[in-house]
């Protein structure tokens, strides 16, 4: 049930007309419900897999706060992360190790391999419920006691399948003291979502058939030109994808009077790698250093430890987005351009004229990145990358009207940089709102994209 989908808007307007009618304290179980459903159309077997860990970590949480500081609460804590880890593993991982073990053993690839399917969001969900337990073991997180009230923190829909990533404490703040959206949060809300349809519909998609074409066959397209075209047609792709899934799972979950934390803040402006990711995923990279790059020791202990916990960090943030080397390599090409940027005295501090030059050669390694996000093999990766500096012309393919989305898009975005427009155009008089939502209609249905068979990408993850 994708988000840009009629059956998705038909599911969403059922539960919100029903939220809204039925007592309040039927509310959550109705959520809980709906929640449950919109997981089982992808695929009715893994609600045992959510059930399962959501029992973990509730029970776990449980004998934590019930348990002395000492080896039974570690116990407990290591067996909440153990269930955790181990079903990412298995589900995730265990192909990739297996077929890295038959090359060692020079075995073919696919010899240990196991028909696995991956459960929708599992990355997401597992990321949000380990870190509820890790805050009730340090002691940031009152327990929730309730089976209910903690089914639904994990299985809420608007969030469940790609993000963001919610933190407890957040989540219960809304779900113990809800109050009904104002009227200027449910136009906040609606415009959101519309926003978030166009960018997915609009721009993601359209782009996609750029970067498919692409990537599908890199050696038939050869030259710079065409590399870095194809290469920056999927960072526009991924972008409005991910960006445009969020701003609808914010909006959904505005209606039912929940407040989701900022994921996207226009990161294809940011003047260095630091910035890009204070600014992109921002729910994932603030998981990353509280539960990962902190505990490793963060930048309490000198240069080298700093830069080996930001390289650690980043591996496994790759790792997290997927089980192939290529993801290793993306993720050890941040986390080296963030040790580098630190090697350097000042360069967090760019002056304003710097910061435009800064942004370009940003937004140029980001997507030398992506490229080993989106191959398909490490060689593919690799020839890209050789591709993108051969000095070989190649075949521009994006066409000018691509260039002029991409155009608009930036002047969109520097203008809610500066100015915050879209906050202002949902809080402007009727006429501007309804100009800009025939604006809105009028892009869907020139430029929208209805194919179906083009997924949100981190619905894979």
């Amino acid at each position: 049930m994708l988000f840009n989908t009629v059956n998705y808007f038909v599911f969403f307007f059922v539960v919100l007309a029903l939220f809204y009618t039925v007592p309040r304290s039927w509310r959550k179980a109705l959520l809980l419900a709906a929640s449950y459903f919109f997981y089982m159309s992808w695929n009715p077997k893994f609600i045992v897999l959510l059930l399962t860990l959501t029992v973990v970590d509730y029970i776990a949480a449980i004998w934590i706060e019930r348990s002395k500081p000492g080896p039974r609460k570690k116990l407990s804590l290591i067996f909440s992360l153990a269930a955790n880890l181990g079903f990412l593993a298995f589900f995730k991982y265990f192909n990739f190790a297996a077929s890295n073990v038959a090359f060692l053993l020079g075995r073919p690839e696919n010899a240990f391999f196991r028909d696995i399917v991956l459960p929708l969001g599992i990355s997401f969900h597992t990321f949000q419920s380990m870190s509820y337990v890790v805050d009730v073991y340090r002691g940031e997180q009152e327990v929730i006691r309730k089976p209910l009230d903690y089914a639904l923190f994990i299985a809420f829909f608007p969030q469940l399948v790609a993000g963001p990533i919610v933190r407890a404490k957040e989540f219960f703040v809304d779900l113990y003291h809800w109050r009904p959206p104002s009227s200027e949060e449910v136009q906040q809300a609606a415009f959101l979502i519309l926003i978030g349809l166009t960018k997915k519909m609009v721009l993601a998609d359209q782009f996609a058939k750029v970067a498919d074409v692409y990537f599908r066959d890199v050696s038939a397209n050869p030259g710079m030109l065409t590399a870095w075209s194809g290469v920056v047609a999927f960072a526009m792709q991924i972008f409005f994808d991910f960006s445009g899934y969020t701003d609808m799972a914010i909006g959904c979950a505005k209606l039912l009077g929940f407040h989701f934390p900022l994921n996207f803040a226009r990161p294809y402006l940011a003047f260095s790698i630091t910035e890009f990711w204070h600014r992109w995923h921002i729910s994932l990279s603030r998981w990353l250093r509280d539960y990962l790059y902190i505990p490793l020791g963060g930048n309490r202990h000198g240069a080298i430890q700093t830069y080996r916990n930001l390289m650690l960090t980043m591996l496994l943030g790759g790792l997290w987005h997927g089980a192939s080397w290529n993801f290793l390599v993306w993720g050890g090409f941040h986390g080296l351009l963030l040790s580098i940027e630190r090697m350097i005295p000042g360069w967090q501090k760019a002056p304003a004229w710097m910061k435009p030059p800064r942004a370009i050669l940003t937004f140029a390694l980001v997507c030398i990145g992506w490229v080993f996000f989106r191959a398909s093999t490490l060689h593919d990766s690799l020839y890209v990358v050789q591709q993108m500096f051969s000095g070989a012309t190649g075949k521009m393919l994006l066409e000018r009207w691509h260039i002029w989305m991409i155009a608009i898009a930036l002047i969109l975005a520097i203008l809610e940089e500066t100015k915050e427009v879209f906050e202002r155009i949902a809080a402007a008089p009727r006429w501007v709102q309804v100009a800009a939502i025939v604006t809105i209609f009028f892009s869907l249905e020139i430029f929208g994209v209805t194919d179906e068979k083009i997924p949100f990408i981190y619905f894979q993850f």
